[in-house]
């Protein structure tokens, strides 16, 4: 059997997110309008050949205008910024429940960090605490429903509620060394975790809902294609 070969369009997202690293970590204002902006339009131009047209490709699109949003400075833009990401994590949860969804141990604990981590942070949130509130559910329910899709799919749900809750820590006044880059570090690992997981899960049917067939103890990982008849 031949080596798979990997995706023309994965090598220039890596390339693109390799630039805008070092154009986060070397302050380059002026290459990060070129790369950051090009991130999500790559994964969902992937996604797209890979016969997913759903969802997930477009919470890529909300992804996309959030990232130009985040460009700008002033409270304005970060706003604007979360209400397009809180399209993409709409689209991801209603993407991710269509197929799977998580255990009611998961949702309870989700709840409860979610609950914990506002609670934390309310005071220093200022006039910021309703919207950040409001999109932090999302993140972590987001991120409890990615935990039913596989192992994959799981690592970038967390991902990118790890990115976000620096950037919360960040609007909190707190930065830890390094800040910005374990952001975008970290955005841009869950993005790339999430669709490469999902369209390697385009060949395996949905399990939900009430015509489902029942679950066997050997059931196909989601962000494991199906192997071929």
């Amino acid at each position: 059997m031949g080596k798979s070969r990997i995706d023309p369009l994965l090598i220039v997202f890596g390339v693109v997110a390799a630039a805008e690293l070092v154009a986060d970590a070397a302050d380059l204002g002026p290459l990060r309008w070129i790369t950051k902006p090009l991130l999500a339009p790559l994964l969902a131009a992937y996604l797209v050949r890979a016969g997913r047209r759903d969802p997930v490709a477009g919470a890529l699109v909300f992804a996309c205008a959030g990232d130009v949003a985040l460009l700008f400075a002033g409270r304005t833009a970060f706003l604007i910024g979360i209400l397009f990401f809180l399209g993409t994590q709409i689209c991801l949860l209603v993407a991710f429940l269509r197929r799977h969804r998580p255990r009611w141990p998961v949702l309870v604990a989700a709840g409860l960090l979610w609950v914990a981590a506002n609670a934390l942070l309310w005071g220093r949130f200022g006039d910021l605490r309703v919207p950040l509130l409001v999109y932090s559910l999302s993140l972590f329910a987001m991120a409890a429903a990615a935990t039913a899709q596989g192992r994959r799919i799981t690592a970038g749900g967390l991902l990118f509620l790890v990115s976000d809750t620096l950037i919360a820590l960040g609007r909190a006044g707190l930065r830890v060394p390094a800040h910005d880059l374990l952001v975008m570090s970290t955005y841009i690992a869950a993005l790339a975790l999430i669709v490469t997981g999902w369209a390697a899960a385009a060949r395996v049917p949905v399990v939900n809902g009430p015509h489902a067939p029942p679950r066997s103890r050997r059931t196909t990982h989601p962000d494991r294609p199906s192997a071929p008849a």
